[in-house]
């Protein structure tokens, strides 16, 4: 297939051009396929600050994206970490779910021994320096050469907008063409593949492929296509979230955290992600249980005085997924494919899977597109699903009881079956690896009628562990309080006291040697200095 025509801009459809453009295309530099980007002028954008998780830094290098010209470019900054404050109960405990983690070799016992301990030191504490890397506010890099104990991987905080800004003129300038137009209707054949789309300002595009980046309107998918829309809100009750910026000038709080800050409120939660010029923050929550009003006043709260001059946008959204995110000559990416809150920065993360496994089944003719589309679609959906169990995780495992939304979400039949199946596994066992080599655990005979896997290959969809391993599981599990059948048993003999494994703390001494994180976003990419106000009133 030798030209692609998407049909909307933002980041998904910017980070889908330049990522094809960059994997297909040589980044401009051998054009195999003719790339164009259909862009209304008129829709404003859905703009946030955004946290993201280390597949970014593929996704650049891939693009030919120098990490320092990206942050200056986006007001990034380093993430290194997730700080949950308040999920377990409403007491001011947090705990970390960081990117690195330091466990022994060649047999990892972390979880045993944890569980087995006093459990006097926080669970990631025992086997990551991270978190208190993050707790110092240090960075994850150094800018001089020297050898340091542990490695420590990272994301970024950036701003959404500008960083989709800055990959339209990147790619413009490597070969994309660029239609700045109102799409008004889609052409399709006898067979029910897309020929051609219009505008009000151009000629009709035509094309072997299309993208759908239209949003949650899904103009190809599921207008034209007629795709339907998979449903997870019994499992996610959030629907609706409440956002706002808020300047250094201003509202600086006299760091640049670097990790995202998820606290639990009454309702939902708050993110809470630094750039370099300012604060984003956003109240994610259930509007079954909190009017509009309630969240502007809680998140305003949230933050502290001074704020009611400050702009709020609101943002409803739907949970779930398109049975389908390619059918006949249509992919859709971003959010007319599918949505899931942002409680573990998955946002950007699927509109960057989606360009990048369209990379790999790109299809060469028409003959193979069927073929593909249904390898993409699995490949897909086994990632949404694996991002369902995981958020549902951190809502399930509360033991809060203060509002009728906590009380509810730990309900069971507000825990996906799969989930349910894969906790009452690790109630006799920490998780290990093995337990995503075979997906199949007692008691999830319910979630074969629960969703239609027939767009799938009529099987249940895997969860391979990419995205969240074993550790990662371990992390928000005894981050949470999760209690294993053992600690019924009502053993009387004293408990060792929990502590760092060897190569942890010997790990420990990264804390001497990393910069702090405001010097290295000073130095490197020229931040502004500013003026310390006072630290939020929601921080931990």
């Amino acid at each position: 297939m030798r030209s692609l025509v998407i049909v909307g801009g933002g980041s998904a459809g910017w980070i889908t051009a330049a990522y094809l453009n960059g994997a297909l295309n040589d980044r401009g530099q051998n054009m195999k396929v003719k790339i164009s980007l259909l862009e209304s002028p008129d829709i404003p954008r859905i703009s946030v600050g955004e946290a993201t998780i280390p597949s970014m830094r593929h996704l650049i290098s891939v693009i030919g994206i120098p990490e320092v010209e990206f942050m200056r470019a986006t007001d990034a900054t380093f993430k290194q970490s997730i700080k949950y404050c308040n999920w377990a109960e409403n007491d001011g405990s947090h705990y970390h779910h960081p990117f690195t983690s330091v466990r022994e070799r060649p047999l990892d016992l972390s979880g045993e021994r944890w569980l087995e301990s006093d459990r006097s030191m926080r669970f990631m504490d025992t086997c990551a320096v991270q978190p208190a890397v993050c707790e110092a506010n240090l960075a994850p890099i150094i800018l001089r050469k020297q050898a340091v104990p542990t490695t420590l991987n990272y994301a970024y905080h950036m701003n959404a907008q500008k960083f989709a800004d800055y990959l339209r003129d990147f790619s413009v300038a490597r070969g994309v063409e660029h239609v700045q137009a109102n799409l008004v209707s889609v052409a399709t054949d006898t067979e029910g593949w897309i020929e051609s789309v219009s505008t009000d300002r151009t000629e009709s595009l035509h094309a072997d492929m299309f993208l759908d980046c239209t949003g949650f309107n899904g103009h190809l998918i599921s207008k034209t296509l007629g795709v339907g829309f998979e449903d997870y809100s019994q499992f996610l009750l959030c629907d609706r979230a409440v956002t706002m910026h808020l300047p250094y000038e201003r509202f600086y709080p006299g760091t640049v955290r670097p990790y995202t800050t998820a606290t639990a409120l009454s309702n939902g939660w708050a993110w809470d992600i630094p750039m370099q010029n300012q604060r984003s923050v956003g109240y994610v929550h259930s509007s079954q249980f909190i009017s509009e009003d309630d969240a502007e006043a809680e998140l305003r709260a949230y933050q502290g005085k001074g704020t009611e001059d400050i702009s709020v946008r609101s943002v409803p959204f739907k949970v779930g997924r398109r049975h389908q995110l390619w059918k006949a000559n249509c992919v859709a990416i971003g959010l007319s494919g599918g949505f899931i809150e942002p409680l573990e920065s998955t946002g950007l993360y699927l509109s960057d899977l989606g360009a990048v496994l369209l990379a790999e089944h790109w299809p060469a003719n028409k003959a193979s597109v069927q073929n593909l589309a249904d390898r993409y679609n699995r490949l897909m959906a086994n990632r949404y699903y694996e991002i369902l169990d995981f958020i549902n995780m951190h809502y399930c495992l509360t033991k809060r009881t203060d509002t009728a939304f906590w009380r509810e979400v730990q309900k069971p039949e507000r825990i996906n079956p799969r989930l349910q199946a894969k906790l009452a596994m690790w109630k006799t066992k920490p998780p290990t690896a093995h337990d995503f080599e075979d997906q199949w655990f007692n008691g999830m005979e319910a979630y074969e009628s629960l969703f239609d896997f027939s767009h799938i290959g009529g099987r249940l969809p895997i969860d391979t562990g990419a995205l969240w391993n074993h550790e990662s599981y371990e992390c928000i599990l005894y981050g949470m309080g999760f209690a294993p059948i053992t600690d019924q048993d009502g053993a009387s003999e004293a408990r060792p006291k929990s502590r760092r494994n060897q190569s942890t703390e010997r790990a420990m001494n990264v804390l001497n040697i990393l910069p702090d994180h405001v010097d290295v976003l000073s130095k490197a990419l020229g931040m502004k200095a500013y003026h310390k106000a006072y630290q939020p009133n929601g921080w931990v």
